[in-house]
């Protein structure tokens, strides 16, 4: 697929981020648009910036939807259906996540399933819902997003990440076994499982919103999230017991700011990178020269993927400063 001209996409989570840039960058080729969201005003932003910059007389449509609800899903699916007067869609991007859910023995459950049901279950719902559309299609392809933390489940030796980590792991698996599926079963259909690094995204800030459900609230984190970040970064030796939580919130809200400002890859160059490999056709796409690093020292030693002097070795190759 060379040219999205003239093609229907639909992409989850295109409130922010690599959402927001795949579906302005795929408007201005000329491609109608079904995105969704929880979060309405983020996603309504979109639709501006697509109409104003992109290809004139495109169909760009947004719905409010929870990608962890199957009956969510299968509603936006109908609405995309009936909007855009469709019986086949090009293009599906499941790109919904949120952080959170990390420890598995200390953490809440809700939290953690929360995590793990938008990140895994949102793919799973998701294309389940648009598959007839896509083998409908004479020329369709799925595009999963996976993460780093889906061939390497850690963040940093002080950080549980067993939600998230469980979650991409799922997406990676699933995508590359549909790679064969597809191959017999609907050929003229291609997948791809795209695994960013560090890019440029809200997912940090927006992540109470979403857990909580308090989408148009600015929720603030919670005294379980505060406790074990508190217990986190004085393991680390990052703060000392005279750091108040209010002073301990304020370094929270500006560290989301700079993993979103301050990434070594942008979500709009992270977009056009998932693009490039659509148009090539590869199955598995790699964001950001840290994705690269990354995957190279898993492959090279997996055993030592989980020590403590492992992120040692990432920083040495890249930019990243995990050390919370």
């Amino acid at each position: 697929m060379n040219d999205f001209g003239g093609k229907l996409a639909v992409v989850t989570g295109g409130g922010t981020g690599m959402g927001r840039e795949l579906a302005r960058q795929l408007v201005a080729e000329g491609c109608d648009v079904a995105m969704c969201d929880v979060l309405e005003s983020n996603m309504l932003e979109t639709k501006q910036l697509c109409e104003a910059e992109g290809s004139q007389g495109r169909v760009i449509s947004t719905h409010i939807c929870d990608v962890s609800d199957e009956a969510a899903v299968t509603r936006f699916r109908d609405e995309v259906v009936e909007q855009h007067n469709t019986d086949h869609i090009d293009l599906l991007f499941n790109n919904a996540g949120v952080g959170g859910g990390s420890s598995f023995v200390e953490g809440e459950r809700d939290n953690w399933e929360r995590t793990f049901n938008i990140c895994w279950y949102g793919v799973y719902y998701t294309a389940r819902a648009f598959m007839d559309l896509l083998v409908a299609s004479d020329d369709s392809h799925m595009v999963n997003t996976s993460s780093v933390n889906g061939f390497w489940a850690s963040i940093g030796p002080q950080s549980a990440h067993s939600a998230y980590s469980a979650a991409k792991f799922a997406v990676k698996g699933f995508t590359e076994a549909l790679v064969t599926d597809f191959r017999n079963n609907a050929p003229h259909v291609k997948v791809s499982v795209v695994m960013p690094g560090h890019i440029g995204t809200s997912i940090a800030i927006n992540v109470n919103k979403i857990l909580t459900g308090k989408f148009d609230e600015d929720e603030g984190l919670s005294d379980e999230d505060l406790a074990e970040t508190r217990r986190r970064w004085s393991a680390s030796g990052l703060i000392n017991d005279n750091v108040t939580d209010d002073q301990l919130r304020a370094a929270i809200s500006a560290m989301g700011t700079s993993f979103r400002d301050d990434a070594p890859t942008t979500a709009a160059q992270a977009a056009t990178i998932i693009l490039n490999g659509v148009k090539a056709e590869r199955w598995r796409i790699l964001v950001g020269e840290d994705a690269q690093v990354l995957d190279d020292l898993v492959r090279d030693d997996p055993e030592s993927a989980y020590e403590t002097n492992f992120l040692d070795k990432v920083r040495e190759r890249t930019v990243w400063n995990l050390s919370t």
